[in-house]
């Protein structure tokens, strides 16, 4: 396929049939794109033009102007029939999933947070309740248009003259281009999922419990279509398993005033708890509260969320009280006040094999003062797409094929310690992530030497030559830069 570059225009390969009306605004969206790549001066780094971001790492400050990305927000067709969808790179889950489920679809799997991209969790990571069965959200993408650092829009594909950047692409992190379009799979689901919260007072047990299901794909004789954990202590755990379900009646409502992590805590080791929600409260189950990070914004409090507004109770919205706090460095001078030395932050999704999770929680229960953690089992899907390595195929970050692994994942601060150096529980938790041969995903803050992060991350001379191909006048970070910790 040729090429597209910034000072020339084409249509996208956007599917016949797909409505005028998506195709119009798509096209129009990449035409502000392009205008915007001619606009940044030659020296100055490409970058996108956003005020928000689900990233938690430092960003570098950048004087020139930035990528105009602001038509690229749509849903540009759904083919029902096979089951797909072209979707704009600047698209939301929350739009995506709008447009999908009036057809009994979604996408294989929607990441936690309303306002995480399609781009934004391809180029990066993404995981969810489904991801024991329908791995990454990448893995569901059957071709991208992406505008490479050069200036350049090409489609990649699994295989064909791309196929080197279509399989690199995941973890890049935009450092290899950023997408403007991406056809997707999608998987039909039904209306309701029927919950089991199952409480465990072991963590070795609940291991056992969470391995058995991921290769069974049921639960006392009872299908598994989600399933997903919560760690509060070493002897409460919980696994919540969900099955779609055609049945009508009762659904729970987590979107005002009841908490869904708290919910969960309400089963017994010996008497399961059963709930009940509609499809979409479920995938967003965990907005409301930002897993339980409202808590810090005094949102769980029951006399203070009585007045906070429903339409408040997201992840969104909380993202600008961190942008406040990150302005203004409120929390530490409330700390200050108090006395207290200032915190860091430990916000952070790890991956171990399943078989070292019970002794990586154990750990980190003992050393770093964190509490809840969510657990979330993940494989590669099977059979791996056409043109796939069978040994990495996603290579820069290398999950094994036929390997379960665990995500971890803790959002919260610690106090700084006297005498440590900067992110001392950061590179603590790096460490050992590396000794129980797992991953750490890059959003957020990271200490690694260039050494340490090129072994792992850059998978030998492959991002390198990636880099080189698509990014010839470096006008985009290199992923080492990007992802680093910068001080």
């Amino acid at each position: 396929m040729k090429k597209m570059r910034a000072g020339r225009r084409r249509p996208s390969r956007i599917r016949r049939g797909a409505p005028e009306s998506g195709i119009v605004a798509h096209q129009a969206g990449v035409s502000r794109l392009l205008a915007s790549y001619r606009a940044i001066p030659p020296d100055a780094n490409i970058r996108l033009a956003k005020k928000t971001s689900n990233l938690f790492r430092a960003r570098a400050k950048n004087s020139a102007p930035g990528l105009d990305v602001s038509g690229l927000g749509g849903v540009i067709s759904v083919d029902a029939e096979a089951r797909t969808a072209d979707v704009s790179g600047m698209c939301t889950y929350e739009n995506l999933v709008d447009a999908v489920l009036p057809y009994g679809l979604a996408p294989m799997v929607v990441p936690q947070l309303k306002t995480i991209t399609l781009g934004g969790a391809v180029t990066g990571l993404g995981i969810e309740s489904t991801s024991f069965r329908n791995g990454l959200p990448h893995e569901s993408v059957l071709e991208i248009d992406i505008l490479t650092g050069d200036g350049e829009i090409i489609t990649a594909r699994p295989d064909g003259e791309h196929s080197e950047l279509f399989w690199g692409f995941p973890n890049s992190y935009g450092t290899l281009g950023y997408s403007t379009r991406l056809r997707i799979q999608l998987e039909p689901v039904k209306p309701y999922v029927a919950l089991r919260h199952l409480r465990f007072d072991s963590l070795e047990d609940l291991q056992a419990t969470m391995d058995r299901i991921v290769t069974e794909r049921e639960y006392d004789g009872t299908a598994v279509d989600y399933l997903d954990g919560v760690v509060f202590t070493a002897h409460e755990s919980y696994l919540t398993l969900g099955q779609q379900t055609d049945e009508s009646g009762p659904v729970s409502d987590y979107t005002g005033s009841e908490i869904f992590y708290r919910s969960i805590q309400h089963a017994s080791i010996n008497h399961p708890k059963t709930d009940r929600l509609t499809i979409r409260d479920y995938l967003w189950r965990w907005d409301t509260d930002w897993f339980w990070c409202s808590r810090a914004f005094g949102a769980q409090n029951p006399k203070i969320r009585r007045f906070w507004p429903n339409r408040l109770l997201r992840s969104s919205f909380y993202w600008k009280l961190i942008a406040l706090d990150h302005r203004w460095n409120i929390a530490d001078r409330i700390e200050h006040r108090k006395g207290n030395p200032p915190r860091e932050r430990v916000v952070q999704d790890v991956e171990v094999p399943i078989e070292r999770t019970a002794d990586f929680v154990h750990w980190f229960l003992d050393e770093i003062p964190i509490e809840p953690l969510w657990l979330c089992p993940l494989r590669l899907r099977e059979p791996a797409p056409a043109g796939a390595s069978s040994a990495r195929p996603w290579p820069l970050y290398p999950l094994e094929p036929k390997r379960t692994y665990v995500n971890i994942g803790f959002w919260s601060s610690v106090p700084v310690a006297a005498g440590e150096p900067e992110g001392a529980a950061n590179r603590l938790i790096e460490n050992k992530v590396s000794e129980f041969d797992g991953h750490k995903s890059l959003y957020s803050d990271s200490y690694y030497s260039r050494e340490d992060f090129e072994h792992l991350y850059y998978s030998g001379d492959l991002y390198s030559n990636l880099k080189r191909r698509y990014d010839p006048h470096v006008r985009l970070l290199d992923l080492f830069s990007k992802a680093v910790q910068r001080r």
